[in-house]
């Protein structure tokens, strides 16, 4: 295979990259609600319990906002029509006012790996909204260490937008960058342990993210404008 493409679009995305550097001052910081008034019950089926991160993973991170927890199913929760029961759900947003200076989310197909988890099957899943009538694509990643099995469902928000592919949200920030001098954005990661079948750990965390979205909305920046 030839290798010019790829050092065709590298040169771009580094002189497009180099652009939002000298662009970047003046960048519009978009204000948001902050995550520690991010409801700790969710729906009435989930009570969350805070697990903040240590200095020096915070450092790695360099988050302007994060939210780390713990969402445990509550008594009523057994009143939700599935065939699933509901199980601990681990939930992780890791919010960017602003990713000219370097500090960015960081993947976890490079975050997982590193902690000894293997990745045992990876596709994308469109999940149905049941507030707003929509759907959404998102990443669907079966991971394993031993025994342990966990399925994890993440994406990108930024700006508006549910983006899936770390590409696309790429392209979008420079896009966004240049067109309205913005590059806020998020990593929301949802952790569902495996118990039973992935199928059933899946019906688990569409379900999470169904009762969350609400909320998730109103701790978010306003879209870019198009």
């Amino acid at each position: 295979m030839k290798p010019w493409p790829f050092v065709v679009a590298s040169l771009i995305l580094v002189g497009t990259l180099g652009l939002m550097q000298s662009l970047s001052h003046g960048e519009l910081i978009i204000a948001k609600k902050p995550f520690s008034e991010f409801p700790m019950v969710l729906a009435n089926h989930w009570q969350g319990k805070e697990l903040p991160l240590e200095e020096k993973v915070l450092d790695i991170l360099k988050v302007s906002d994060y939210l780390m927890r713990i969402y445990n199913p509550t008594a009523s929760s057994s009143e939700v029509t599935q065939t699933t029961p509901l199980a601990p759900i681990s939930l992780y947003i890791g919010y960017y006012e602003s990713q000219k200076s370097g500090a960015t989310y960081h993947s976890p197909k490079n975050c997982l790996p590193g902690a000894g988890w293997s990745f045992a099957d990876t596709s994308m899943a469109s999940i149905p909204i049941a507030h707003g009538g929509q759907s959404i694509l998102i990443n669907k990643v079966l991971i394993q260490k031993g025994d342990n099995k966990q399925l994890v469902l993440y994406w990108y928000h930024d700006r508006g937008r549910v983006i899936a592919s770390e590409y696309w949200a790429k392209g979008y920030m420079i896009w966004d960058s240049m067109t309205n001098n913005r590059t806020d954005g998020s990593l929301v990661r949802i952790i569902v342990p495996v118990s039973g079948t992935t199928e059933e750990a899946f019906e688990v965390g569409v379900t999470f993210l169904n009762d969350m979205w609400p909320a998730l909305l109103t701790h978010m920046p306003p879209p870019a404008m198009t």
